[in-house]
């Protein structure tokens, strides 16, 4: 069996891990010797054994003379947990054969290193564009500490979010919202806007089974928020409500009390810095975050070049109302030379509706 092989099963072990390990990547490890899975192993959650030392401790002494298949990088620096590639060369594995180097630059390059310097065969970038897919929160996150932004919208074929008088339930079939509550499980948080909230009072959880819920951030200038708000009566300790200067200091305080987080950032004419707002969030440790704004906040993030994956879920129905909101608001271009382009489009069924899967250029 060749090493596409091997490292094809190794991402489908580190995808066990979705939603559960950041600020870390999704890794998966397996020792084979002889042809045979001797030891593997998966990182699990943030703070827990790495992939690669699981599949040592399974493989035991059998590891000796094995390789390891990993889709990143083993470490070489202290963490929660102590480095990983001298616990490897310690057990006597013979060669490693690696997807990827970590973008991490606390470990970048250091491991492959450390495993040559040992004496070990090393081999990079096997299946490398698919182990960089499977972590692109993570190299978003490490190298700009900022989360990966995944815009996600459900549409009508004529590219509508709603109708004029706001009703948007529902646009996209059922199979593509149980689709949606699979994404909120997986990344950290969701974002919306103020206005989602005052129209259609979400909730904004991952309502399935053994679910976890992300943070859930509303940008509210003005702090419009209801107190009575099903977001913030559910979990409080995991909403943050990102306002400006314009909120009222005594409904920030009362808010506090109940559990939620209010940041507070500087505002342009009474506007939020999407930029600054992206900022605080990696600082919390968010990796990845999905906005399911209306088509202001969706404007904005596109205007502003926040945008890294667009997820766009379109419902075999048609509105035709020329007043009823589109998916993007905001300035948008004057020329088609100036329309942003997307690349590696991707397009599946979901249920009755397509998903259409692109990353901005």
């Amino acid at each position: 069996m060749d090493d596409e092989h091997w490292m094809r099963k190794v991402l489908r072990l580190a995808e066990k891990g979705k939603g559960r390990t950041s600020p870390n990547p999704l890794v998966g490890a397996i020792l084979v010797k002889n042809g045979n899975v001797v030891g593997e192993g998966y990182h699990a959650r943030a703070g827990e054994t790495h992939a690669e030392i699981i599949a040592l401790q399974r493989a035991r002494e059998q590891a000796k003379g094995a390789t390891l298949y990993i889709n990143l990088e083993p470490c070489t620096h202290y963490g929660k947990t102590p480095p990983c590639a001298p616990q490897v060369i310690e057990a006597g594995v013979k060669s490693v054969t690696i997807g990827m180097e970590d973008p991490n630059p606390l470990v970048k390059g250091k491991g492959i290193e450390t495993l040559k310097k040992a004496g070990l065969n090393v081999h990079v970038g096997i299946l490398e564009r698919e182990c960089r897919k499977l972590n692109e929160a993570f190299c978003k996150y490490i190298t700009a500490k900022e989360p990966f932004v995944i815009l996600k919208v459900a549409a009508t074929l004529d590219g509508k979010i709603a109708t004029r008088e706001g009703d948007s339930k529902w646009i996209s079939g059922q199979a593509s919202r149980r689709f949606v509550h699979r994404l909120r499980d997986e990344v950290d948080g969701v974002l919306v806007g103020i206005g989602t909230v005052l129209r259609d009072d979400p909730l904004l959880t991952a309502r399935i089974k053994g679910g976890r819920d992300p943070y859930r951030i509303v940008l509210d200038s003005r702090l419009k928020i209801p107190e009575e708000a099903k977001v913030v009566g559910d979990s409080p300790t995991k909403v943050i409500i990102v306002a400006t200067e314009l909120a009222p200091k005594d409904k920030i305080e009362r808010l506090g009390k109940k559990g939620v987080r209010i940041l507070i950032l500087e505002s342009e004419g009474g506007r939020i810095d999407l930029k600054s707002c992206l900022s605080k969030l990696g600082e919390i440790g968010m990796m990845s975050l999905m906005v399911e704004g209306g088509n202001q906040v969706n404007g904005s993030f596109l205007d502003e070049g926040l945008i890294d994956k667009l997820l766009l879920f379109l419902s075999p129905k048609l509105i035709g109302d020329p007043q009823a909101p589109g998916i993007f608001g905001g300035r948008g271009v004057s020329r088609l030379q100036e329309a942003i382009p997307l690349k590696e489009m991707k397009a599946r069924r979901i249920g009755e509706d397509i998903l259409l899967e692109g990353y901005l250029e």
